[in-house]
């Protein structure tokens, strides 16, 4: 074998530095435990001051107290919960399937499914036939309901959304039988 100026023998390492959490044999490693013990004491009264101070200071805390409140929860008006299309007493909405929520929806949550309708003229008109929304891909940005040129949808504040059944947050948000409102094109 070669004699390297690199190599070292073990015989020229240095001990390691005491008071590295391993116990010594001058018995530091029961004190050591002991620090350790009274620093992890120290943490958690740190970590639960906020807490201990709700326990003599009630009228300051802020939690809802979910679902005990619905009758007097206030969401704030900004909330977005899921997009609704509003019916009017005749059943009638203002859609006119022109699919431009379809196109601003950044991750294809919109799928509008339209059908043509013969007019009095006899002119063939476009007429939304399903309003399918997805409601487990929507990301609440609002992009549809700023898109729609009609107004035909809108953010609700329904945050209600578990389910056991994954097909239950696909919706048609168009009731059956409903038709566009006289004098929207």
């Amino acid at each position: 074998m070669s004699n390297n100026s690199n190599y070292k023998d073990s015989s020229s390492i240095p001990p390691l530095a005491s008071g590295g959490g391993g116990a010594s044999s001058s018995g530091g490693g029961a004190l050591q435990y002991l620090k350790d013990v009274f620093n992890g004491l120290k943490s958690l009264a740190t970590g639960l001051r906020r807490t201990l101070y709700y326990f003599t200071h009630h009228k300051e805390i802020i939690t809802e107290q979910y679902p005990e409140n619905r009758d007097t929860l206030n969401l704030p008006e900004r909330f977005k919960g899921e997009v609704v299309m509003p019916h009017d007493e005749n059943n009638e909405h203002a859609c006119t399937g022109c699919t431009a929520c379809e196109l601003a929806c950044p991750n294809a949550t919109i799928k509008i499914i339209t059908k043509f309708d013969i007019t009095p003229e006899g002119k063939k008109k476009k007429a939304l036939d399903k309003f399918v929304y997805h409601l487990e891909l929507c990301t609440m940005c609002n992009l549809c309901v700023v898109a729609c040129p009609t107004d035909a949808i809108k953010m609700a504040q329904t945050f209600e959304h578990s389910v056991f059944d994954r097909s239950e947050l696909t919706k048609i948000l168009n009731k059956p039988g409903s038709k566009i409102r006289e004098g929207i094109e």
